[in-house]
């Protein structure tokens, strides 16, 4: 797999527990190739056949990282939580590969104050983040994510070609896409919730309604 900082490179997920289970399924969902590793052989062989690779290797050892080539990704996600120490190593061992984009799960303030320091870029605390929302955040089209049911979501999320330059009413984004378009952030500017004749800009942030479907498959019409 070759580094590539595009939106549909590939995602490196480091713990097959429910958190980075949850992370690797949703990635595979929105169609992101995962390369998921952990130590544990029977959670490696329960998900062999539901994402794109799956290996059994310790990431505390840089050369194990290093030889199902780890030094490719762009992107990580740290899922490892039980074990500061090992949390820790394999935060630091991601940092050695050159791996620009980790997303490192702590258990505390403190542990995330201590990932922070190594180099994750971002620490993300179970107790207010899940897996879910956090590939939506991975994939690079959605800037925040928050699904309620599987009947309604909501994201932020800049605006595709289809949502711009014109009134609202006249665009029938429900109809066609399943999404409304609940609010409208513009540079310099408050938020404001959009109306019928609501205009959006290219440069404006969009806070748009639908089921998770929906707004994935909205998210990634062209911009």
């Amino acid at each position: 797999m070759a580094k590539d900082r595009s939106t549909g490179a590939p995602v490196l997920v480091i713990g097959l527990g429910r958190f980075g289970a949850a992370a690797a399924d949703k990635l595979e969902q929105l169609g992101r190739e995962v390369l998921v590793i952990d130590t544990d052989a029977t959670l490696v062989q329960k998900w062999a056949t539901r994402v794109t690779h799956v290996v059994q290797a310790d990431a505390t050892d840089l050369d194990a990282l290093r030889q199902i080539g780890g030094q490719d990704f762009d992107t990580a996600i740290m899922a490892v939580g039980s074990s500061v120490e090992g949390s820790v190593l394999i935060t630091a061992n991601l940092v050695d590969l050159g791996v620009t984009q980790i997303w490192a799960k702590a258990m505390s303030r403190s542990h995330g104050k201590i990932l922070e320091r190594i180099g994750a870029n971002h620490v993300l605390y179970p107790e207010a983040e899940s897996g879910d929302r956090i590939a939506h955040l991975v994939s690079g089209q959605v800037l925040d994510f928050i699904e309620f049911d599987d009947e309604l979501s909501l994201a932020k999320l800049r605006p595709p070609v289809v949502a711009r330059d014109a009134p609202l009413a006249g665009l029938t984004l429900r109809s066609r896409f399943g999404i409304t378009i609940v609010g409208v952030k513009s540079h310099g500017a408050p938020f404001v919730y959009a109306g019928s004749d609501t205009v959006v800009g290219e440069g404006d942030f969009i806070v748009v309604s639908g089921t998770a479907p929906d707004i994935d498959a909205f998210a990634r019409l062209p911009r």
